[in-house]
Formats: structure tokens, sequence, C-alpha cells
């Protein structure tokens, strides 16, 4: 069991695998290989991602997921940030960030990427501009321009394999989904974890004469972590839910088919906030700041560079790490190989929050995510660290 509040450095832990090793493991194992990641072959693979399933929280919370307990064949990082636009299309591209383009919830791109607009704040998980109740980004900013590497998930679709997504409806053609799932495949809309659960058994069960990866995704256990807390009684029960789902379609696989389930991020809970909004000289300085409360960028004004990172380093003090975009790059924050393109979007200092503190802006973002108390984006091990789960005929949950 990890200390939830260790920081796992990208730096410090390069060789441990993360979500982006998954989907290249998973096209191992669909090859008739033995995968680098415990993934036995198969013809059929199933990837559930639960949404805010941390690997520290389900061992905290084993006694209400027994099923997802005895699963578990190892822990993955989410990588950096621990967030899910990263860390999903981390997953599909079988990259870093640094490689795919997604940095973080927000962040802006290149000026020569907007044909000469004003440059804006692009959600990329909401796909608009500035925040993430804001308009539409899609006239702006291309998702397959903004995420150029279609990645692994394409490489699956041009090996003959064949592709479905089940998640909520709702997804479908979104900015985020197009810039993230680079292959085409069949869409089944599954709104809720039964519905789900039905989804997945039903095309199991289908006739294919092609081996088969589908992708599903499930988001409640993460919406009642930010609302109520992680751990809370409502979260507690989410995680229930998710326990038995996983254990009916268990019980449900073919001989030759695998379930995989991992999330995309943990959580923490939120005890100190230091309101950038209302910090006397917080933005002083300042064009932009983006990303999300425990991982923030910080775009400043031509010339202000040094007077910015001297007041921020003074109000953040030891509660987050503050460096200068030369230094995350050299550090590898954002994976080994960040292209040129990419390092533009990479705010000119970047703030990751240590141990419970956010860094919120409580004039300038929705409400209801400034008062949210579960939160990730960092390097604890809380938010890090996701499980492995794997489930075949001969190792179905109980």
């Amino acid at each position: 069991m990890y200390d939830p509040t260790a920081e796992v450095h990208p730096r410090v832990w390069a060789d441990h695998p993360t979500l982006a090793d998954v989907l290249p493991a998973i096209g191992t194992a669909l090859g008739g290989l033995a995968p680098a990641l415990p993934i036995p072959t198969a013809r059929d693979v199933v990837l559930l991602v639960v949404d805010g399933l941390g690997d520290v929280l389900l061992e905290q919370h084993r006694e209400s997921a027994p099923s997802l307990t005895a699963l578990r064949a190892g822990t993955v990082r989410a990588g950096f940030p621990a967030t899910t636009a990263t860390s999903i299309t981390s997953l599909m591209s079988g990259t870093a960030c640094g490689s795919h383009g997604i940095i973080g919830y927000s962040f802006r791109t290149a000026r020569d990427q907007t044909a000469g607009r004003e440059r804006r704040t692009l959600n990329a998980l909401r796909w608009t501009l500035d925040r993430s109740d804001g308009t539409s980004a899609l006239d702006t900013y291309e998702p397959e321009a903004i995420a150029p590497h279609p990645g692994t998930i394409a490489d699956l679709a041009a090996r003959g394999v064949e592709i479905t997504y089940a998640m909520p409806s709702a997804y479908r053609g979104s900015g985020f989904s197009r810039a993230a799932f680079r292959a085409v495949g069949e869409h089944v809309g599954a709104q809720t974890p039964t519905e789900l659960r039905t989804a997945i058994i039903e095309l199991l069960r289908t006739h294919s004469t092609a081996p088969r990866f589908v992708y599903a995704y499930t988001p409640d256990l993460d919406a009642y972590g930010h609302l109520f807390g992680p751990g809370s009684p409502q979260w507690v029960e989410a995680l229930g839910v998710v326990d038995r789902m996983v254990a009916d379609v268990a019980a449900e696989l073919p001989s030759d088919a695998v379930l995989v389930v991992t999330g995309d991020h943990g959580m923490i809970q939120a005890d100190n906030r230091i309101d950038l909004d209302t910090v006397g000289g917080a933005l002083t300085g300042v064009e932009a700041v983006a990303g999300e409360m425990r991982v923030r960028h910080v775009y400043t004004r031509p010339g202000a560079l040094d007077d910015v990172h001297a007041r921020w380093t003074s109000i953040v003090g030891d509660h987050a790490h503050l460096v200068r975009r030369e230094q995350a790059l050299d550090e590898a924050w954002f994976g080994g190989e960040v292209t040129d393109v990419i390092a533009e979007r990479v705010g000119d200092l970047v703030a990751v929050a240590r141990d419970t503190t956010i860094l919120t802006r409580s004039l300038s973002e929705p409400t209801l995510e400034v008062e949210m108390p579960g939160h990730h984006g960092a390097w604890t091990a809380a938010e890090q660290f996701v499980p492995l789960l794997v489930a075949h005929s001969t190792s179905r949950a109980t």
C-alpha cells in the first residue's frame, strides 16, 4: 500500500508503466503474444475505464469492492497531469501528452494555430473556450489538429481489429472524442452501469470473424468523488455498483475474451484552498491561468515572467511545486518526447499543488468546480496510481 500523500514524480517513476502502455499491451495480447503487462492473450478484449478509480482508494475501500480487489493484477501510473482528458488520450494513443498534445484539462495552444485570431484557452474535456461552460471551441480548434497523433487505437483498426465504443451517447462526436478516439468503430450508447453491463455482455455474445476491442467507460464514480468527496458514503455506494457490474461481466466472459479494468486517475479531498483571484498580486502580469486546481499553467505577459515567478513563489510557498516551462520540459513532466508545437502549450510557469492544496479561481471559474471537495491532477500516490484489473475465464470475479 502506497502512502497516499507520497509524491510520484515523473522523473523518479519513469520506469513504472503508465496508462500509455495499456493499449499497446492489449494489442500485443490480441496478436497472440505475451505483452509486457499481465494481460493474457485473447481474441476479444474489453477495456473498461472507471473514471476516478484510484488504486489507493480501492485499497482503502476493498471491503466495498471484493470483486475488483480480487482481480488486481498490478498498478500503472496515470501520467501527468492525472486528469481525464490527458489520461484517456494517453490510453488511446499509447503516448504521453508531450506527444499527443492534450496536456491538461485546459491550456493555450500556439498562436499560429488560431489563424491570426486572439489566442484563447481551450478546455479539452468540454471542448469549449476559456471556461468549462464557455462557448464551443470547434470552430477555433480542430480536434484532430490539436491531437495529431492517431496512435494505438488507429493501429488496431488498421490491423483489422473490430472496434466498439460503449459509453454515454452524449460523448459521441464531441470535440474531445474526436481528439482521443481516432478509429472508426461501432458506438453503443450506455448511460448507466446497468446499460453498460448489458451492452458489454451482448457484444461478447455476438459472433465476429475478426478480433475485437471494446472500449467501455463509466463516469459515475468520478462524479460522486468530485461532488461529495472520495470515500464519502455516496462515493462508496457508487464503487459498490461498479464492483457488481464488473463481477457480472466477468461471470459472462467467453473463454477467448479478457476484461481489463483500470481508472484514469485517483482523487484527493482538498482542505487547503489558495484563491488566485483574491490573493493580492497573483494575476498581475498574467495573461491567462489554465489547467485545473491541482495543476496550473500560468501564461505571463511579455517581460513579466521574473516578477510573476517571484510573486507566485511567495504566494504558494511549500504548498506547490512552481517551475518555469524549461524545467518542466527538462524533467520530462509531460513525457520524454515533447514536440516543439506542444511545448508551446505549456505555461510559462507550471504549478503542481502538494498534499491536499488546490489553487482555485473563485471569480473566474464555475462555482460548482471551485467548491467541489474532490480533486485530482497532481503527483500524490492517491492521484497517480490506478489499478490494472484483469478477468478471464479462469479468474472470474466472485
